[in-house]
């Protein structure tokens, strides 16, 4: 870049570098350029590397990621609830546990996650097995139905993505009760057919809830379109815009 074309690079430069990196799952080349790089690499790129651990079950990177991104942003959940996942996708529980310690002995405090949906100029939303809304009914018996029909189309949960160590029958419960399943339902329900269904999350969206909107999508052949705290995600006939990376 500098030799032939005068641009010097900047951190995004270097960030879009990790970032097909971490993609094809070359984790450690990921990490040998970020320590190689000139600069200090900004959040987005450690990030990247991070949450990309968690999709290659790489707990060694991930742990150096989380570590450098912690030094960064001591005060930022996220790090410590992209970490938490991969402890509890390995079933490392006391290290889940210890991290938790962490988070409350720093004051590091994590906002609910929650969905949104805007519907007749009224915004609706939606918490992890939300019992608030007038209905209730109408939205869990949704539910129920698109359980049915994405099983039958293979759809299995992935309770990986549970962070807590409880009872099967209990984490069964709060991923099909997920706030992005619900809102979704809501907007199956009440939006028109032929329009999309815009969703609104505050954290990044999990991974079962991905796999999930996809089936949803081609199940029931409507566009869904979901902002989370990372990017948009468009669901569209059982794909999703972003590669399944995010």
């Amino acid at each position: 870049m500098i030799k032939e074309h005068g641009i010097i690079p900047i951190p995004d430069h270097y960030t879009c570098i990790i970032d097909p990196l971490c993609r094809a799952g070359r984790l450690e080349e990921a990490r040998n350029f970020i320590n190689k790089m000139p600069c200090n690499p900004d959040v987005v790129g450690r990030a990247t590397l991070l949450s990309s651990c968690r999709v290659h079950g790489d707990m060694e990177i991930g742990k150096w990621a989380a570590d450098s991104l912690i030094e960064l942003e001591p005060q930022n959940p996220a790090t410590y609830v992209l970490l938490s996942s991969l402890y509890a996708a390995k079933g490392t529980w006391n290290e889940v546990a210890q991290l938790r310690r962490g988070m409350r002995d720093k004051r590091v405090q994590k906002k609910p996650g929650y969905s949104w949906i805007k519907y007749k100029g009224k915004v609706h939303v939606f918490f992890v097995d939300d019992q608030s809304s007038p209905f209730l009914g109408q939205i869990y018996a949704e539910l129920e139905k698109l359980n049915c029909k994405m099983i039958e189309e293979g759809y299995i949960l992935d309770m990986s993505y549970v962070l807590l160590d409880v009872e099967e029958s209990e984490k069964i419960k709060m991923l099909n009760h997920h706030s992005k399943k619900l809102v979704i339902a809501f907007g199956l329900i009440f939006v028109l057919p032929g329009l999309p269904i815009w969703v609104i999350k505050n954290p990044r969206v999990c991974g079962d809830c991905h796999k999930a909107t996809k089936f949803i999508s081609k199940i029931t052949q409507r566009e869904i379109l979901v902002r989370d705290a990372v990017r948009f995600h468009l669901f569209k006939d059982g794909t999703c815009s972003c590669g399944d990376f995010w």
